[in-house]
């Protein structure tokens, strides 16, 4: 599996924790599902169309394990787009699927520290690297993104983790079983970095 720093043009720009709705979808918003993780399978309408892939219960498992109690860190947001032509020449199959998930530190106000998510983003990096190094078809790539914290005091600027991840294949059920092992890999990588990240008191 391929894993990078990815540069993200699309994530230049600050965004918010918690927010409200999604600039291009209205009915999109923030959930926070630490308290609601029964709402995951229900409110993800970009998840929705492809719920009957093993990919995206994959996803959903990802989504309840990084913000229930074993996890340091939690989701603020994330995305998907199904299956289409493939345009990566680096990648010869004919259908692409790509997502994202932003993840926070558990304790908000550790985020307003830059050094903190490089952190996060650089042990992320290491678990990801160890795994499945044969599997060609499908990548993952961290960026750092600027958030603000709507609930903490003074409403600080800090960052997030973006983690997208992309599967290809020769048909849709070929880049959907990409996805999956994909999503099994991240979420291998990222309990490794939790139980080897100490818990802030």
């Amino acid at each position: 599996m391929k894993v990078y720093r990815h540069a993200d043009r699309l994530l230049a720009t600050s965004r918010g924790h918690p927010w409200d709705t999604a600039i291009d979808n209205p009915d999109e918003r923030y959930y926070d599902f630490k308290a609601h993780a029964d709402l995951i399978p229900e409110v993800l309408e970009d998840f929705k169309p492809w719920s009957r892939y093993p990919a995206i219960a994959t996803f959903y498992e990802l989504l309840r394990w990084i913000n229930g109690p074993e996890s340091v860190v939690e989701s603020n947001d994330c995305a998907f787009q199904g299956p289409r032509p493939n345009e990566s020449r680096a990648f010869p199959k004919a259908r692409e699927c790509t997502g994202r998930l932003m993840i926070l530190m558990r304790r908000l106000a550790l985020n307003v520290s830059y050094e903190v998510v490089t952190d996060l983003e650089e042990r992320a990096l290491i678990q990801l690297q160890g795994l499945d190094s044969e599997f060609e078809w499908g990548a993952v790539g961290t960026t750092i993104a600027k958030v603000h914290f709507h609930t903490l005091p003074s409403a600080p600027s800090g960052f997030q983790l973006c983690i997208s991840f992309w599967a290809w294949g020769d048909t849709d059920d070929d880049a959907m079983s990409s996805l999956d092992r994909t999503l099994s890999n991240l979420t291998r990588a990222l309990q490794l970095l939790c139980r080897t990240t100490v818990r802030p008191s």
